[in-house]
């Protein structure tokens, strides 16, 4: 059934959500845009509210860093875990009680029932159903138990989870309204009995996301596309609950040049990556304003001809966005995340400081006291004269580093295995804590097991890292220069060497 919601006359209020799983995502502050403007044009409220109910991914320093960097950029909340507000907790894992109640409404008016399957037998089912070539899914098998069946598992102690009863009979379908596409419709074949509530008793995204929206009086929800699809058991939830549906708009996904899903891979995603790179807020988020979110078209690129050059419309700051933002305007097609176009409007921003603002860029960057603290102790004892302290440091400083094969090439290794084994050592370091202590024994882990000397493999990394097989001491250094900034500088090594390669072809 259609969404026909009422929430026109209902004050404006909207939400963001992010997981504290890692560095913050570039994609939270361009949805996170899109919300903020949204709110302050209809003056409504801006929530922030933190999902932290996925556990074995959570990163304790995460939920700080999302609230710096999205005060960075100026994107200021009303309400959140920090600041409080009415309807709080605003962290998932604080109101777990909260969707336990809710569950328990929802097996006693029949819209979510116990599935007491062992995770062995759901793997069993998985591979019967792969082997059949049907789609990976839930069969419903414990869908109609008896009551007293449900006792006699319950009595035992057996685990379950509850899973939502996707409705079988007429209409076999549900329809939602999203805002920027029109109405969607999902058969019910397609919807799965996505689970609810886990075995341990925390929620899964569905149940929380939809339980929270409502208590929090969310009118309307401004998400990635990606969950358009999770979207009709959002509906069926609303539903199963009597509750009013907000109105829906499912933003087009951030894109690389060659219109792939934005990814680590090929461009930095972290916003910690962004700060301390020397990319300035105001150039940032005018770069996220023009990713197809409601301002006048941008000037674009192509992967054969980068935007270097634009019109007067590419520039503007963040209150030019609250006073022009218009959702008319939002460009289904998936914006392109240029990092070239990025730096040219980060230049722009640059050159437009005076000289006493851009030393003050300086100073709170690169060439922060806090940074220089910690650069310092590792050269102290290996200089005679302060100006050799560039000669050893200039690394933590550059953007461009890139050593030749002469260099990064062990003595016995080739250059195909040399760079295979670069990539293996850019798995280990994105899983990795970033600590001494941490990244020592996974590194000499990986190369005991590759059969890689600590002097291969360390001095490789080195390489990659400082464009020299001279440096201070390499694992402090790259504390020092942090985690999201020595993983770039290791991807892009790997991409331009893949180019370089191809082009001997």
């Amino acid at each position: 059934m259609t969404n026909s919601t009422s929430t026109t006359e209902a004050p404006i209020r909207v939400r963001i959500a992010p997981s504290p799983t890692g560095d913050p995502h570039v994609g939270t502050a361009y949805i996170g845009l899109i919300n903020y403007l949204y709110a302050r044009q209809r003056n409504g409220k801006f929530v922030l509210r933190i999902e932290d109910t996925d556990r074995a991914r959570f990163v304790a320093t995460s939920e700080q860093e999302i609230f710096n960097s999205l005060r960075w950029l100026g994107l200021t909340w009303d309400e959140g875990p920090d600041l409080g507000g009415p309807y709080g907790p605003y962290r998932q894992s604080e109101r777990t009680e909260i969707y336990r109640e809710h569950v328990e409404l929802l097996l006693a008016n029949g819209t979510a029932y116990r599935s007491f399957e062992t995770p062995e037998e759901l793997e069993d089912l998985r591979q019967r159903q792969i082997a059949s070539k049907l789609p990976p899914r839930y069969d419903g098998a414990h869908r109609e138990l008896s009551q007293a069946q449900i006792d006699a598992y319950l009595a035992e102690g057996r685990p379950y989870t509850v899973r939502l009863k996707v409705p079988a009979g007429d209409p076999a379908f549900t329809e939602f309204r999203d805002e920027l596409r029109g109405v969607i419709r999902f058969e019910h074949s397609n919807v799965d009995d996505q689970v609810l509530m886990k075995s341990d008793g925390f929620p899964t995204y569905h149940l929380a996301n939809v339980v929270d929206d409502h208590l929090m009086q969310i009118t309307d929800v401004i998400r990635a596309e990606e969950w358009i699809s999770s979207t009709p058991k959002h509906v069926l939830l609303y539903k199963a609950f009597g509750w009013q549906i907000p109105r829906f708009w499912h933003m087009p996904l951030l894109r690389n040049l060659d219109k792939s899903k934005i990814s680590k891979r090929k461009n930095p995603v972290s916003l910690i990556y962004y700060r301390q790179a020397g990319f300035l807020p105001e150039a940032m988020i005018n770069f996220l304003g023009l990713m197809g979110g409601g301002m006048p078209a941008p000037t674009e690129s192509t992967p054969t001809q980068p935007a270097t050059k634009s019109s007067e419309t590419d520039i503007f700051i963040l209150p030019d966005m609250v006073a022009r933002f218009d959702v008319k305007n939002i460009r289904l097609g998936g914006p392109v995340f240029d990092l070239t176009k990025l730096k040219w409007l980060n230049g722009e921003y640059i050159r437009a400081l005076t000289p006493e603002k851009f030393y003050a860029a300086l100073r709170e960057t690169i060439l922060s006291d806090a940074y220089l603290q910690q650069i310092a102790p590792l050269v102290q004892t290996r200089i005679e004269t302060l100006g050799e302290f560039g000669n050893l440091t200039h690394f933590l400083f550059a953007d461009d580093i890139m050593p030749p094969a002469e260099v990064f090439v062990p003595k016995k290794r080739t250059p195909e295995e040399t760079l295979a084994f670069a990539a293996e050592q850019l798995t280990v370091l994105e899983a990795t804590d970033w600590t001494h202590e941490a990244l020592e024994p996974a590194l000499k882990k990986l190369g005991e097991e590759k059969q890689w000397s600590v002097k291969e493999n360390f001095m490789l990394l080195r390489a990659i890292l400082t464009g020299s097989t001279m440096s201070p001491p390499l694992l402090e250094s790259m504390v020092v220069f942090g985690k999201s900034r020595t993983l770039d500088r290791v991807r892009r090594f790997l991409e331009t060497q893949k180019k370089l390669a191809n082009t001997k072809k």
